[in-house]
């Protein structure tokens, strides 16, 4: 017997869900999108790292993009030929993992010293503010 298909969403329906859920992140051409503005090579890799972890993690692969000082990842569950909840779920936690800043929250981690993302609040030390200036 074969496995029904996965609810599939239409552009209504999605641009409430990102507007609400995930205000970062934009529909364009069938896909969920979100692009993460970082200062350096080494926090795109970082991006891109987190972003295949949770991914194969969760057996729910996005596109990704990247260049010197930014990822774009979309998202589109490519089985069902549109945007399921498999695709908030997953934007949600790449969300909630990438742009986490343990310093934040008041706990024992004390968090980077260096904004990976930009826009995400986070001080960086003077030195590497010239080095990583956008």
């Amino acid at each position: 017997m074969a496995e029904p298909k996965e609810r599939t969403y239409n552009d209504d329906e999605i641009q409430t869900r990102l507007t609400k859920e995930l205000p970062h992140w934009y529909l364009e051409n069938g896909w969920i999108r979100r692009k993460y503005k970082t200062h350096s090579w080494k926090g795109t890799l970082m991006v891109i790292n987190t972003v295949g972890h949770l991914a194969e993690a969760a057996w729910h692969h996005p596109d990704i993009t990247a260049s010197y000082a930014w990822v774009e990842v979309r998202l589109q569950n490519h089985a069902a030929k549109g945007i399921t909840d498999k695709d908030f779920e997953l934007a949600r936690k790449i969300e909630e993992v990438v742009a986490w800043q343990p310093g934040k929250e008041g706990g024992a981690l004390e968090g980077a010293a260096v904004e990976w993302i930009r826009g995400q609040g986070v001080a960086r030390p003077s030195a590497l503010a010239a080095v990583c200036a956008p």
